[in-house]
């Protein structure tokens, strides 16, 4: 899932204490949530027989597992995810390698998620290429088979805001797509409940010139797993919408149209001369023509309630109501504890390790009536989520 990140100052160390005693009591509450059967938990042996309508409201997604503390997309951090009490588990963003595997990066670029800069023989991998239209050096996941990609391992992406996750720098393999359905299926027996996951196709449009189309591939191993249907636990999302289309023809899957900002255009768009911007898919007829394909959008939260020029929120838009009067449910991205990715109004001080009120930006954003919400911090989702739901 693609992001809005900024850098800020410190707060102070009382502060940055305060908050990690809070994260620990909500690790304890949040993992336990369902034996305590706080509202809108699910309890041990639900199944997914309702479908994704039947998952709790708001739906707590773990951003790429439960990375505010641990690397992501790694097994370490969907594990905890799943421990702290997400109901769905963001695992993950998907990329191919060179002999046509499919991986979970947040992007093609590994030299920001992965030790291969410490991998002398893989030196002569790094380039330059043009991603999207930008011009991105580094090293990339096409250039690599899925053997040499299992010699490296995963780091933190952002240390200068979590410099507590890099104590599990190098600990975790970088996991392919059928690792993670084998291991969605083996917690589900686990847990006595179903596990539900959220991968994404990542720069569909630059892989299929590629040769390497990823939707093909996704099918490919959803129907092997047993998990191509409408009521499968598994809901796959894209910023392209014609990856959506492509998946609606392949699979029963529920499925959903990611959008970032208003001005900005899907790089499908982009590629094909499509003039729509995000900002024509939000309108009552964009959203009807996305419910014609897909069943829910996962819109940046600034689309929800933007911000002035001082990061600050302003009034909400109509598009949660717009959404679901065309039969759409939202999870919009993505609420972080940090203060530099909360809104000025829920930041504690300048300390960008510290945390902001990020309850207040939890109970803001609810209170629009969105259907859930992608968080790097599950635990602090669901204790937001129990409040909220006791008002």
């Amino acid at each position: 899932m693609a992001t809005q990140e900024a850098n800020g100052p410190e707060a102070q160390g009382g502060e940055r204490a305060t908050a990690r005693r809070a994260l620990l009591g909500a690790a304890v509450l949040g993992a336990g949530g369902a034996v305590l059967g706080l509202p809108g938990t699910a309890r041990a042996g639900d199944r997914h027989g309702g479908g994704y309508r039947s998952l709790p409201k708001p739906t707590i997604i773990g951003h790429r597992g439960a990375s505010g503390y641990r690397p992501e997309h790694t097994f370490g951090s969907y594990q905890l995810a799943l421990d702290l009490g997400a109901d769905v588990i963001e695992a993950g963003d998907l990329v191919p390698t060179r002999d046509g595997h499919l991986v979970c990066r947040h992007e093609p670029e590994i030299g920001g998620t992965t030790d291969v800069a410490a991998h002398p023989e893989f030196a002569g991998r790094r380039t330059t290429k043009v991603l999207d239209g930008v011009s991105t050096t580094g090293w990339f996941t096409e250039d690599f088979t899925l053997a040499e990609l299992k010699t490296l391992r995963a780091v933190e992406r952002i240390p200068a805001n979590r410099p507590h996750n890099t104590l599990y720098d190098r600990r975790w393999e970088i996991p392919t797509f059928e690792e993670v359905l084998r291991w969605q299926d083996e917690q589900t027996r686990k847990r006595g409940k179903q596990v539900w996951i959220y991968p994404e196709t990542k720069h569909p449009t630059y892989f299929r010139a590629l040769g390497l189309g990823l939707e093909e591939r996704v099918a490919r191993l959803l129907r092997k797993h047993g998990k191509d249907r409408k009521d499968s636990p598994v809901i796959l999302q894209s910023f392209e919408p014609s990856s959506i289309q492509r998946l609606d023809k392949l699979v029963g899957n529920p499925l959903a149209v990611l959008l970032s900002g208003a001005g900005t255009r899907p790089w499908d768009f982009v590629s094909t001369g499509d003039p729509r911007t995000v900002a024509d898919l939000i309108t009552p007829a964009g959203l009807r023509w996305i419910a014609s394909f897909a069943q829910g959008i996962g819109p940046t939260l600034d689309l929800i309630i933007p911000k002035d020029a001082d990061g600050r929120l302003t009034e909400p838009t109509t598009l949660v109501a717009d959404a679901h009067h065309a039969g759409l449910i939202l999870h919009p991205y993505t609420l972080r504890n940090e203060n530099p990715f909360l809104p000025a109004d829920f930041r504690k001080g300048t300390d960008p390790t510290g945390y902001g009120d990020a309850f207040g930006a939890f109970r803001t954003y609810f209170a629009t009536g969105i259907d859930g919400v992608f968080s790097d911090n599950a635990d602090t989702a669901l204790l937001a989520r129990a409040d909220f739901l006791a008002r």
